[in-house]
């Protein structure tokens, strides 16, 4: 096994260093977010757009993540994991520049689609490769990952709060966060495990459906994104507009969900580790089933913000957890990831919109109680998350070495 030039073998001390480096990719990937969310008030009045045009131009990321992200297996088929990694990751932080450079809606429109494209296969990657990483330490970290991406996004926000406060021009913010973050990220990538395909083995297709079990464990995906998305766009909007609190409290019950959502997934893999994937996960719905029904019958604005906090909790480590089970799920992880991707970026997509249009036609309180029973929805799927718990094989966990393929699970 040794002399097959296609095989790597892995001490357990250089998939500890490979964990650390793939945490400082998935943190890249997220203060590239934060950068960009922070600047979309500049962009809109550079790109003359009204607020409507803005909405339709916002769709245009998660429609070209949706497309692009099948392609995510193939180039990791094509180049290995490392490369594959290394070139996506360093195309999505140069896309950071471009939104900010559209002129008008159309440019705005195709530089927010080429943003989203990069943004799902290096997603789809990245994820990847933490999978294959949790798989080699028989331990739950995909949550832990999640929390960094968390983290990389308020690092991101945080420099754009003081680029926007300074009236720093985004062409130029823009332009420097993604020279350090590309070379941030090339430095990380060095450390990921360097995976091959098989010679005998079939490449991915460029596009296809998602296999069923992706559908599946999407489906508990979307609902936990779905409540996610949900909270984080209307939650302030919810107190201030139905329970009549102060812009500054209203402001707060955003900053308590994204707060807890940020603590649990650092916290998520010790718990994971010790109940399990699926009992993790319906505990989690009960509690985020719990905050629902406390913002939907709330009576004050302070009850309303722990029923966001238990809603952050609640659905917290479910994504993670079903990016892990789709890698687990069949012999291509890569095309399941995707498919769970996927799914998870047309929920993000349609979730604030969902919400604004039946608020619309019913209230915001009859919106939440959907997204209360989305969160119930995790109790009764959690099963299918089943494979995202780990088993520890033969030799290989006991030796702390083992061998796979950039594509095979």
């Amino acid at each position: 096994m040794r002399d097959d030039p296609t095989v790597t073998v892995y001490s357990r001390e250089q998939v500890k260093r490979a964990r650390i480096a793939i945490a400082a990719v998935f943190t890249v990937h997220g203060a590239v977010t934060g950068s960009f969310a922070t600047r979309v008030p500049w962009i809109q009045d550079h790109a003359g757009v009204s607020a409507g045009q803005l909405g339709l131009a916002l769709a245009f990321p998660a429609i070209g993540a949706s497309i692009a992200m099948p392609l995510a297996g193939r180039i990791s088929h094509r180049f290995g994991a490392r490369t594959a990694l290394r070139g996506l990751l360093a195309l999505w932080t140069l896309a950071l520049i471009l939104p900010a450079l559209a002129p008008s809606l159309v440019t705005l429109c195709a530089a927010l689609f080429v943003y989203g494209a990069t943004a799902g296969m290096s997603d789809v990657a990245m994820n990847a490769l933490g999978i294959e990483v949790e798989n080699r330490l028989d331990k739950s970290i995909m949550s832990g990952l999640h929390g960094m991406w968390s983290v990389g996004a308020l690092i991101g926000s945080a420099a754009g709060t003081v680029a926007a406060h300074t009236a720093t021009d985004a062409r130029l913010h823009h332009a420097i966060a993604a020279l350090v973050l590309t070379t941030a990220g090339l430095i990380a990538c060095r450390g990921v495990l360097d995976l091959q395909s098989r010679p005998d083995e079939e490449p991915p297709p460029r596009f296809t459906l998602p296999p069923k079990s992706a559908l599946i464990i999407g489906a508990i995906g979307f609902c936990a994104v779905f409540a996610e998305g949900a909270s984080l766009d209307w939650s302030a909007v919810y107190l201030r507009d139905v329970l009549d609190s102060s812009d500054g409290l209203a402001a707060a019950s955003t900053t308590a969900f994204t707060l807890t959502m940020a603590l649990a997934r650092i916290a998520g893999d010790r718990i994971v580790d010790r109940f399990g994937a699926v009992r993790t996960v319906r505990t989690g719905g009960l509690m985020a089933t719990a905050g629902g029904l406390l913002v939907v019958f709330s009576p004050t604005p302070a009850a309303a913000m722990c029923g966001f906090a238990l809603l952050g909790l609640g659905v917290a480590v479910v994504v993670p957890l079903a990016f892990a089970a789709a890698g687990r799920s069949g012999p291509n992880p890569s095309q399941a990831i995707a498919g769970v991707a996927t799914i998870t970026y047309t929920s993000s997509l349609i979730a604030p919109s969902a919400i604004g249009s039946l608020a619309e036609a019913t209230s915001l309180v009859v919106s939440f109680g959907v997204v209360t029973a989305l969160a119930f929805g995790l109790v009764l799927g959690a099963g299918v998350l089943r494979s995202a718990d780990r088993k520890v094989t033969g030799s290989a966990a006991e030796s702390g070495t083992t061998t796979k393929s950039a594509t095979g699970s």
